[in-house]
Order: structure tokens, then sequence, then C-alpha cells
């Protein structure tokens, strides 16, 4: 009988980036990341792909992702040929470097992380597509087409999405990152894991939904902020009561917050079984 782990075949993407809230809060840069990394490996750990959508800063989150798998690499369960992350590259991100660069990326990953290149309609493009096109600057229309695709691609391929931290401002796209894939995935019944506890946009939605308030983040307001707030625990459909869910809004605890997370995804797969 083939071994299987209990999130096998399934992904789940991760939604973090900078929070301007952690000073505020009492933390650091370091409190996000560390966040992100025990999300990731503990969804790793039980069978899970990882998907995420970022950019390819050196010491981004992209680059922690890869590192801690590279680190961290479990066996794939039998029959499972899929890397266990997959990092969607939006057309204005991997235009910015030449196709050089994204080929030994992608030779350095090797079997633990596919590099999904999109155009900016979110279709995957070939590799010998990409190597007929050179570096370049992309216009504005160009990153907010192109990020949005990439989330519609993401959000089409993922069975969960967990977001935590995430900028409010400065963003390219129609409205902060973070928040257009939480809509995406409300909008299309995927279950959703709201952190609010390390701030940032994160905090906004839980805040808009009326799970939690953070007394220390000031009122603010942002493209389509409000159309959350229609949602509620039952909009999130993540397997998690009313309690748990407004615990998992609020609590700065990594730990308890993975515990939350992995209690819903696992009650969601004993409900399909």
């Amino acid at each position: 009988m083939a071994y299987s782990e209990a999130l096998s075949t399934k992904t789940v993407a991760i939604s973090v980036s900078d929070s301007a809230d952690l000073g505020a809060l009492g933390m650091g840069a370091a409190h996000l990341q560390d966040a992100m990394a025990e999300l990731a490996r503990h969804v790793l750990a039980l069978g899970a792909r990882v998907a995420y959508g970022g950019d390819l800063r050196a010491g981004g989150f992209t680059e922690i992702l890869f590192e801690l798998v590279s680190r961290h690499r479990r066996d794939a369960d039998e029959g499972d040929k899929r890397t266990p992350v997959v990092s969607y590259l939006a057309w204005p991100v991997h235009i910015l470097k030449p196709y050089a660069e994204l080929r030994d990326l992608r030779r350095d990953l090797d079997s633990f992380a596919t590099l999904e290149l999109l155009d900016n309609y979110g279709e995957s493009l070939a590799a010998a597509e990409r190597a007929k096109l050179d570096a370049r600057q992309p216009s504005l229309e160009e990153w907010s087409t192109g990020l949005t695709a990439m989330r519609h691609r993401m959000n089409a391929e993922a069975h969960a999405r967990i977001i935590v931290g995430g900028q409010i401002s400065g963003y390219k796209g129609a409205m902060p990152g973070l928040a257009e894939e939480a809509l995406l995935a409300i909008e299309a019944g995927r279950p959703l894991f709201v952190l609010g506890g390390f701030g940032g946009c994160a905090a906004d939605i839980a805040s808009t939904m009326g799970l939690c308030e953070q007394p220390a983040i000031p009122a603010r307001d942002w493209e389509r902020r409000g159309d959350f707030a229609g949602a509620d625990t039952g909009t999130l459909s993540n397997g998690l009561d009313e309690t748990d869910n407004r615990t998992l809004a609020r609590t700065p605890h990594v730990d308890e917050a993975v515990a939350l997370v992995l209690k819903g995804l696992l009650r969601l797969e004993g409900a399909r079984t």
C-alpha cells in the first residue's frame, strides 16, 4: 500500500510581505520571517506543496523559502512527482532579469522548487520563448496587469491560502497584493487563514472582518478595503470555528498560529475523506 502524508497532493499558498506595524507591535523583521518559515516547514512536513508569488530580491521571502526547503527537504510521497515549492514569477518580476540568471536559478533549485515564469496573462512562458526576450523595465500597466494575472493563476491552482503581514502602501497593482490574493480566495471559496498578529494588510483585513482589533495600529484606508466588511468567519471556509479564527487573527505567537492553521487544514482534509 502506498504511503502518503495527510496533505499529500495539496497545494497551500502563503502570502507574506513586509509589515510596517512590526515596530509598534514590539516585533522586528525576524518575527515575520520566522512566521513564514515555520508555516512553510509544517505545511511541507504534512506533504503539501507550498505556492508563493514573490520576487527575487536578495534576502527576500522567496530566498528564505528556497533556503528553508533546501535544508529541510522531505521525501516525496510515492507517486508524487511535484517539487515541494512552486514559485510563480509574474511577468513584470522576471522580465527585469536576464534569461541566463533565471536559467541558472532554475538549475540551482533543481528538484526542490519549480519556477513558473508567467506571461502578462498568467500563462506559463516556455523557456525557449523567454530566452528570446531581453531584460527590461516593465511599465506601470504591465505591473498591474501582470501581478493580477499571476494571482489569478496561483489562486486557481492552490487548495488553501495563508496571509500574514503585507504592505499597504507603495504597491504596484490595483490594491495591496495580499488583499487581492485574499479576495480571490474568498470569491473562489478557497480556505483562507488570516494571521493578523503581525500587523500589515492581514491585520487590516482581520479588523475589517470584525475578527480582532490591534490597538497599536492606526486607522487607515486602502483600495477596496471595504470589500472585506461583508465577510465573516464562515466566508473563510477554513475548517476553524469563530473562536479559533479570532485567536488566529490576533495571536503574535508563531507556534499558536501554526497549530491553528494545521488544525484547520487537517480538519478540512478529514471532511473530504
